[in-house]
């Protein structure tokens, strides 16, 4: 995600591919969207969930058109070189002139036809293009400044929301375990941070310590290199899925015993959160690159990930549906996984352990490698080109702006689903939205300016039309406003 041309890696089939792009979607976003389902009501919920799962895919088309146009660049330029160096060996050196001309002058002047020939093969996927290597290939210096602003904003709200995630977890897990309920959080309980959870700690004095445990232990890593280990992934990946099986199985056995809630249709004023948390939910398109380009055959790539959505759909449908029908909205838990930390949902206590503390070892597991990719962000957004960063810089500044604001934010609070919704809303609606778009369109005029105008992209878009980078970008600047307005409103009432 630091914005350069990478090693592929090793290749996998496109089903291997399909299952890793599932994984990358559905993460944290998915605990936090049963409570802003209920919040919303569940037509309003489904409604918005389809069209920004939509909204999502057709970004992801445009990321991979300009993957494909990006691809096509780098090797024609390689052609042009290899060719420079062939006339160099064999011509005069009144030839020589000549050569040097613009690739885009060169492109221009030579036939369509020669360019069309090879366009099959020209736009195949192959190199790893990250995305900041591409805003660079597309971008001017402000947008690429802006790409990289947003990008680091992100990432901002992700530790923020992870450092937040884990002490949460453990203080409604142990303040209730070591409390007077043995059984975790009841029903009708409706804890306040100034409750008391052990001797004269409060529940915030819990919370606050374990963040300082977590931040002490985890911390360190940003002022290091971290590389996800393949294990790594297998375990968490497991866990996830024992994790989300159980919790989905258990409330279709609860609502099968006609316990089961009726939630509104809708409520506006749980949209807003809505809205930041779908978007939170459905993040993928920095990561693509490194995602896709190890698809072995990308023939039917638009296909795949297509069925990807759709299945991604179903299951935030599932998870949210059976959640909001079986426990009631107003005991729905920031986190959705501490409300089976209860004895009338869950009988063995090893399962209620393992899924009120289910966050804590994923998501431990992903905040150094954020991290790590934040300070990287960091350090390439103020590179200057041949410099070099001072030890003090490089090993102490960047980790250190990358590390204090999340946790001072998790310290200030805990309010998952506002921390997830703002993030989605803003950085989120960036990402997914407004940098694909303008992706693609500069991508489309440069491929046309240096291969012509009858070159066909063979990765391009179904949404080709520049009606859809229009109305793409239309809706970011409507997610944005609809926000701000609600988080203005709402604040002055209060």
């Amino acid at each position: 995600m630091a914005g350069e041309i990478t090693e592929t890696g090793e290749l996998y089939s496109p089903y291997v591919g399909l299952v890793y792009m599932f994984n990358l979607i559905v993460g944290t976003g998915a605990l936090t969207m049963p409570k802003a389902f209920a919040t919303a009501g569940w037509l309003v919920s489904l409604v918005l969930l389809v069209f920004l799962g939509f909204m999502s895919f057709v970004t992801t088309t445009f990321v991979v058109e300009a993957m494909g146009a990006a691809n096509a660049q780098l090797r024609w330029k390689r052609m042009e070189t290899r060719q420079e160096e062939e006339d160099d060996d064999s011509s005069s050196a009144s030839d020589s002139d000549v050569l040097a001309q613009d690739t885009y002058e060169r492109a221009e002047k030579r036939p369509i036809l020669s360019v069309q020939r090879r366009g099959s093969n020209l736009f195949e996927i192959t190199d790893r293009v990250e995305m900041g290597q591409m805003a660079s290939m597309f971008f001017n210096k402000v947008g690429v400044n802006l790409f990289y602003f947003c990008i680091i904003i992100y990432l901002y709200g992700d530790l923020a929301i992870y450092a937040a995630a884990v002490p949460f977890s453990l203080m409604q897990v142990t303040c209730s375990a070591l409390g007077n309920d043995s059984c975790g959080v009841e029903s009708d309980s409706k804890y306040n941070d100034t409750d008391p959870c052990w001797g004269p700690l409060r529940r915030v004095d819990a919370y606050r310590i374990y963040l300082a445990v977590f931040t002490l232990l985890l911390g360190p890593f940003t002022f290091f290199d971290v590389q996800k280990t393949k294990y790594l992934q297998i375990l968490t990946s497991l866990m996830r899925w024992i994790a989300f099986a159980i919790m989905i199985a258990l409330a279709l056995v609860r609502i099968a015993r006609r316990r089961e809630e009726h939630p509104p249709l809708a409520d506006l004023s749980g949209v807003r959160n809505l809205l930041g948390v779908c978007v939170y939910s459905f993040m993928c398109q920095h990561s693509l690159p490194s995602l896709l380009t190890p698809v072995s055959s990308k023939r039917h790539l638009t296909r795949l990930v297509f069925l990807d959505y759709v299945l991604i759909l179903a299951f935030y449908g599932l998870l949210s549906f059976t959640a909001i029908f079986c426990f009631r909205g107003d005991s729905l838990l920031d986190m959705y996984t501490l409300n089976f930390a209860r004895c009338d949902v869950v009988g063995l206590a090893a399962v209620r352990f393992f899924l009120g503390l289910f966050p804590v070892f994923t998501i431990s597991t992903n905040f150094p490698i954020i991290a790590v990719t934040l300070r990287n962000n960091w350090k390439t957004l103020f590179h200057r080109e041949g410099g070099a960063y001072p030890w003090l810089v490089d090993r102490v500044v960047f980790p250190t702006i990358t590390l204090l604001p999340p946790v001072l934010v998790a310290f200030c609070t805990h309010d998952l689903e506002s921390l997830v919704g703002i993030t989605g809303a803003y950085a989120g609606t960036g990402i997914q939205y407004v940098i694909p778009a303008f992706l693609v369109y500069l991508c489309r005029k440069d491929t046309q300016l240096a291969f012509g105008y009858g070159t066909v992209n063979k990765h391009r878009s179904p949404f080709r039309h520049t009606f859809w980078v229009g109305f793409v970008l239309l809706w970011a600047f409507s997610c944005f406003f609809f926000v701000t307005a609600n988080i203005v409103l709402s604040e002055t009432k209060l």
